[in-house]
C-alpha cells in the first residue's frame, strides 16, 4: 500500500461509519512499517512480481503467478495485502473474439511481494477492460467494454470476493474504458470512450458517466458529454485525481488531448477548464496516433500521459512501423489554477505503451510496451522487443532515461504493470 492510496483510504473512511474491524490506529501503524517497492507485470496470463531498487532503478524478477486467462487489469486493496485481478481470453477491440473465460480474482500478497490465489474466483459476463477498488476496500468495480457495462462485487473482511450486487438499470455509455470511485467515495465515474466513425458505421459518442455510490449501490448522477456535440468528437480513456486539490485530469484518446476538470459537488465541471494537446504536432484524424494512460505524480506537481502508435506498413516483406509518437508527455501543474503546461516529451524507446506506473515515492516511472516491432532504420530493418523502460523523475517532475529491460512475450501481450509499496513482513 502506497502513501497516496493510504491517504485516500483515510479520506474515504473518515466519511463512512462502516470501518469493519479495521481501526485508524492499526492503519497508521501499518503505514509506518518499513516498506519495499514491488513492480507487478502481466504478460498474457502470467503475473510477475519484481523487486525494485528505487535508488538504482534496477528490477529483479520473482516467481510468477499464472491466472485463469490473460490479465486485463489489477488494482490493490487500499488497506490489506490483496490484489484484485480481472482476466479474459477475449481479444481486445470492438470486433475481437469474445472469448469464453472471464474472471475476477482476489490474489494475496505475502511480506516479500509473492502472490497466491485468495478464495474463489468470480465469473464475469464478458471481457473486463478495467477494475478498481473503493477507498474503504469493501467493493470492487469492474468495467466492460463490449458491450459497455459496470458491475460491483462486495469484498469480505478477509479480502475474498463475494457475489455481485444487483443494481438498478444504468446507462453505461459506449465502450467503457475505466471505472474509478471519487476521493470522497460517494460517487463513481465510468469513463466511456465511444468509437470513431468507420466506413460503414457512424461515430459512437464518448462520455463521463457519473453515478452516486452508497453501500455498494449505484444510481445516476451526471452524464458529461464534453464539447457540446452530444459526445461526438470526444473519446476519453482514463482519468486521475489530484492528490490534494479538487482537480481531475482526463486523457482523451481519440483527440490526443489532456483535459482538466474541477469537482462540482460529487460531479465534475460540465466542460474542462483547460484543454492541451498531448502530442508534438497535429495528426490527421485518420492517422492511428492515440493517447493512453494518465497518472499524476504523488506530490501533484506533474501529470504524465503516454502517446502511442503501432500501425505498420509492409517493407521488405515485413510489417514495419508506419510512424508516429511513442513517448511520455510531461505536464507541469500550476499550483493555484491547476493548468497543465507541457514541459517534456521523452521517447520510451519502445512501441505502444499501454500502461505505465510511478513508484509511490515519486522517484521512478516505468513504462511497458504491449508488443515488439520491426523498424526501418535507413536501409536496414531491425527488431525492437517489447520492454520495460525505466525513467528517473527529477525534483521538478522531468524524466531521464535510466535503462530498458527487454520482455519475452512468448505469444502474449504485456498488458498491465503497477508499482506498489508493501510493508515488510506483511500487514
Amino acid at each position: 500500500m502506497d502513501r497516496r492510496t493510504f491517504n485516500s483510504a483515510l479520506t474515504g473512511l473518515a466519511s463512512s461509519s462502516l470501518m469493519g474491524c479495521t481501526t485508524l490506529g492499526s492503519l497508521i501503524a501499518t503505514a509506518s512499517k518499513p516498506q519495499k517497492t514491488i513492480l507487478y507485470q502481466s504478460v498474457g496470463a502470467r503475473l510477475t512480481p519484481y523487486d525494485v531498487d528505487v535508488e538504482t532503478g534496477t528490477l529483479s524478477a520473482k516467481a510468477p503467478l499464472f491466472m485463469p486467462s490473460n490479465v486485463q487489469y489489477v488494482w490493490p486493496h487500499p488497506l490489506k495485502p490483496y490484489l484484485y485481478v480481472s482476466t479474459s481470453d477475449a481479444v481486445a477491440g470492438i470486433a475481437g473474439t469474445p472469448g469464453k473465460v472471464h474472471r475476477l480474482c482476489a490474489v494475496k500478497v505475502d511480506g516479500e511481494g509473492n502472490l497466491s490465489m485468495h478464495g474463489p474466483v468470480k465469473d464475469l459476463p464478458s471481457r473486463p477492460i478495467h477494475n478498481s477498488v473503493d477507498a474503504t476496500g469493501r467493493f470492487v468495480f469492474t468495467a466492460f467494454n463490449n458491450p459497455s457495462a459496470i458491475r460491483v462485487h462486495a469484498i469480505d473482511l478477509d479480502g475474498r470476493l463475494q457475489e455481485p450486487i444487483e443494481q438498478m438499470p444504468l446507462d453505461p455509455g459506449v465502450y467503457a474504458h475505466q471505472v474509478r470511485s471519487t476521493p470522497s467515495n460517494r460517487a463513481v465515474i465510468l469513463i466511456t470512450r465511444g468509437n470513431k466513425a468507420e466506413k460503414d458505421k457512424a461515430e459512437d459518442p464518448g462520455a463521463l458517466k457519473i453515478f452516486n455510490f452508497k453501500s455498494g449501490l449505484l444510481s445516476p448522477l451526471t452524464n458529461l458529454q464534453v464539447g457540446g456535440k452530444g459526445g461526438h468528437g470526444y473519446g476519453p480513456r482514463h482519468l486521475d485525481f489530484h492528490p490534494t486539490k479538487p482537480w481531475v485530469y482526463v486523457s482523451v484518446e481519440s483527440q490526443n488531448q489532456l483535459h482538466m476538470h474541477t469537482f462540482d459537488g460529487e460531479s465534475l465541471s460540465k466542460e474542462p477548464l483547460f484543454i492541451k494537446s498531448s502530442v508534438s504536432k497535429p495528426y490527421e484524424e485518420s492517422f492511428p496516433q492515440i493517447v493512453g494512460p494518465i497518472h499524476i505524480h504523488p506530490k501533484g506537481q506533474t501529470v504524465y500521459l503516454a502517446n502511442r502508435a503501432s500501425a505498420t506498413t509492409i517493407e521488405q516483406g515485413k510489417s514495419v512501423f508506419r510512424g508516429g509518437e511513442n513517448n511520455i508527455a510531461v505536464f507541469s501543474i500550476h499550483p493555484t489554477t491547476g493548468e497543465p503546461k507541457l514541459i517534456q516529451h521523452i521517447d520510451t524507446q519502445s512501441f505502444h505503451v499501454r500502461t505505465f506506473s510511478i513508484d509511490p515515492s515519486g522517484r521512478l516511472l516505468i513504462a511497458a510496451s504491449i508488443s515488439d516491432m520491426w523498424v526501418k532504420d535507413k536501409d536496414q530493418i531491425r527488431h525492437t522487443p517489447a520492454a520495460l523502460s525505466v525513467f528517473r523523475i527529477s525534483a521538478e517532475g522531468r524524466l531521464s532515461f535510466l535503462r530498458k529491460y527487454d520482455v519475452p512475450l512468448e505469444g502474449g501481450l504485456q498488458w498491465w504493470i503497477g508499482l506498489l509499496n508493501m510493508p515488510l513482513g506483511g500487514l
